[in-house]
């Protein structure tokens, strides 16, 4: 599979993590937040354990030094993070970098990194996090992907399986998702459901 895979779901446990593990989803990002040093390297740690042997990859937000500590494979970071992080300690320690971006400034910050994923966000307007960016609107998919040309491009915020179709046809080359599984009255359903779209041709 490509990473990240098609279809990225972002939680903020290692319960969530065991369990979309289980579901057979291929790339996850453990976005837990306000941790210590101490306890981001002991959930990065476990996260890596849990899904040991499942296929999936773990992406760690964040927590680049406990990302490097743990050894794990994939770190993603916000812009705010970026600024303040190691880039170069990161890429030496062999682990893939994934960036967000919101705007065109944020955007050509992140290309150069020279990251091995651009994430692009608000899609859609989203309560989960308060964003001092409007929603970008589907449009802006198409614009970005041909900037980013052969950089992955995942698209998040707010969006739902039945935009999926849309979104990939825009140019999204993945889709993050969070409250549309972890907010779903029946969650396991619903990962099936994605990872059932997502196996089709495109």
């Amino acid at each position: 599979m490509p990473y990240p895979d098609r279809f990225y779901p972002v939680v903020d446990s290692l319960a969530w993590v065991k369990r979309l593990a289980a579901l057979g989803v291929g790339t996850v990002q453990l976005r837990a937040k306000n941790l210590g040093d101490a306890d981001a390297l002991a959930l990065v740690r476990e996260a890596l354990a849990a899904t040991h042997g499942t296929g999936l990859k773990l992406v760690v937000n964040d927590y680049w030094r406990a990302a490097i500590d743990a050894r794990a494979e994939h770190v993603h970071l916000g812009q705010e993070d970026l600024a303040d992080a190691d880039v170069k300690a990161i890429k030496a320690a062999g682990l893939t970098l994934g960036l967000s971006t919101h705007d065109d400034a944020e955007l050509d910050n992140a290309l150069r990194h020279q990251p091995d994923y651009v994430a692009l966000g608000p899609i859609f307007f989203t309560t989960l996090k308060a964003m001092r960016f409007a929603p970008q609107g589907i449009s802006k998919i198409t614009e970005w992907k041909k900037r980013v040309g052969a950089i992955p491009l995942v698209a998040i915020g707010g969006i739902k399986l039945e935009h999926a179709a849309e979104i990939f046809a825009a140019g999204a080359d993945s889709i993050a998702v969070v409250s549309d599984v972890t907010q779903n009255t029946d969650p396991d359903a619903r990962v099936r459901a994605w990872l059932d779209h997502v196996s089709q041709p495109a």
